[in-house]
């Protein structure tokens, strides 16, 4: 009779089994759960979303993260294409030498909850977009003229970096600073992918030495280890 109920009853080594199981299985939950949880943008519920671009606040009362849609009914082929980055952009309007022409809702408005923005990248001879991040995707850059050196920095200050040739793509991850030198003597071009309908782009020179209103100067000199001379300068250079 004993061994009959001993038999019956597991042993430790099956109920260890058991407890890892549900353990992995509680693990997989809970990543699963992260991983919904850190999209770029929410799906959209319908075949398309065709952003209304009327200025009218009686057509509009309200705000919603986007932009608010059309009558489905109402949509055409037009509101899926743009030319707009057909056209280059003025790199000569600031001091890096570099113009970023995005689609948006206004002049593609068929992207409108697709989660994605296009960029064309205008870079003069020798310019530079500066070390910048975008804190709501991650871009891909495809290089269609010129030669560039790109990197971006991750949160243990590791430097990735690498010389582009035309044909070539790279992947910024989201949210960690990057930077594109063109290292010739000639424009070059790039048109990037982002998977987020506003990317947001936060240039890091800009956002701290020409904020409104400005940062104590104390806490850049410290935060730089620069003279009070240096920030002013610096603040002048950027136009803070």
């Amino acid at each position: 009779m004993n061994s009959d109920l001993e038999q019956k009853q597991p042993n430790c080594s099956t109920k260890n089994n058991m407890k890892r199981k549900t353990g992995g299985l509680l693990g997989i939950l809970i990543l699963l759960q992260y991983l919904g949880s850190i999209r770029a943008d929410p799906d959209p519920l319908q075949d398309f979303c065709v952003a209304s671009t009327s200025t009218s606040t009686t057509s509009q009362p309200f705000f919603v993260n986007g932009a608010p849609c059309i009558n489905p009914a109402q949509a055409l082929p037009v509101h899926f294409m743009t030319s707009v980055l057909s056209k280059p952009g003025n790199t000569s309007a600031n001091p890096f030498g570099f113009n970023v022409t995005l689609t948006n809702t206004r002049n593609l408005p068929g992207m409108n909850t697709q989660g994605l923005t296009m960029a064309r990248i205008d870079i003069a001879a020798n310019g530079l977009v500066p070390p910048h991040s975008h804190p709501r995707a991650s871009e891909v850059t495809f290089l269609l003229k010129g030669n560039l050196l790109v990197g971006f920095v991750d949160t243990s200050n590791r430097l990735f970096t690498q010389q582009l040739r035309e044909g070539d793509s790279f992947v910024f991850p989201r949210g960690l600073i990057h930077f594109l030198y063109n290292l010739q003597s000639s424009p070059a071009l790039c048109v990037s992918g982002l998977n987020s309908q506003n990317p947001g782009a936060q240039l890091a020179a800009i956002a701290t030495f020409a904020t409104n209103p400005s940062i104590l100067n104390d806490v850049l000199k410290k935060a730089f280890q620069v003279s009070e001379k240096d920030v002013a300068r610096i603040r002048k250079n950027l136009g803070g």
